[in-house]
């Protein structure tokens, strides 16, 4: 029901961004989750968060089960992307349910969204984000700042549970009738392979990533010098050093924002 908060644990994929708009149209608190995370993390996250219930990838949850073990608060566990061996999958409600969702009626300052830290200094802390937030990040930094266009198609590393990611890999493009690719293990060599794949024009990933990009992606053209597609470039959950910056702009041609 509205204002339940749900657990969302996945990577990056086309089934975690649908259960993250299934989460705002039925007035609930989105709470995702980086999949690295173990049953300790988890079971902090659903005590602070008061969390319900949650929807999982079945290959993650071995440790949300363990989690749930300590937190019994989660009552409720429903995962994608496996057999039903375990209670019955959310593919399987899904199916029952050919009718449309009419969205929950919420207010402007209604939270929507736990954005948990990574508890590097301590227990993970959790920000609250109003519906207005999660509107005005989508009008205020992609048209004036990024200004990326309906052709553009975004990539990155950044899990959705981290609100880079959230709006650099979802949030801005669908605001914007863009394109996304989401990418399960975005390591460096394959995030480059995907860029290429994919044409992609708008990259969002970290300072380390940058740099360990930078010489693949001169001998594989992907900046303006050698007609690639890479327009935009983002970095954020780090500082970016001054000599990153410069050896990415002479690998592509491209600054980093």
């Amino acid at each position: 029901v509205p204002g339940n908060r749900v657990l969302l644990r996945a990577a990056n994929k086309p089934m975690l961004v649908a259960c993250w708009f299934a989460v705002m149209k039925a007035g609930a608190i989105a709470v995702a989750t980086m999949p690295m995370l173990r049953a300790k993390e988890l079971a902090q996250i659903i005590e602070k968060g008061r969390v319900t219930a949650a929807l999982c990838d079945a290959a993650l949850r071995g440790e949300l089960d363990a989690a749930a073990a300590a937190a019994p608060r989660l009552a409720r566990i429903v995962c994608f992307g496996g057999d039903a061996s375990q209670g019955e999958s959310l593919e399987a409600r899904m199916a029952r349910h050919d009718a449309p969702f009419a969205n929950v009626d919420t207010a402007a300052d209604d939270t929507c969204l736990f954005a948990f830290t990574s508890g590097t200094t301590g227990q993970p802390k959790a920000t609250m984000h109003f519906h207005r937030d999660v509107m005005a990040s989508c009008v205020c930094f992609p048209p004036h700042v990024l200004r990326a266009a309906p052709d553009d198609v975004f990539i990155g590393s950044p899990p959705l549970a981290f609100t880079f990611g959230l709006g650099g890999l979802t949030l801005f493009p669908m605001a914007i009738a863009a394109q996304t690719v989401l990418i399960e293990k975005p390591a460096p060599a394959e995030l480059l392979d995907a860029i290429v794949a994919e044409r992609a024009t708008v990259l969002f990933t970290a300072p380390t990533s940058y740099r360990a990009m930078a010489a693949a992606a001169k001998e594989r053209g992907i900046g303006v010098r050698d007609g690639g597609p890479l327009r935009k470039c983002v970095a954020a959950g780090e500082a970016l050093p001054a000599a990153t910056r410069a050896l990415w702009r002479d690998a592509t041609g491209r600054a980093i924002m």
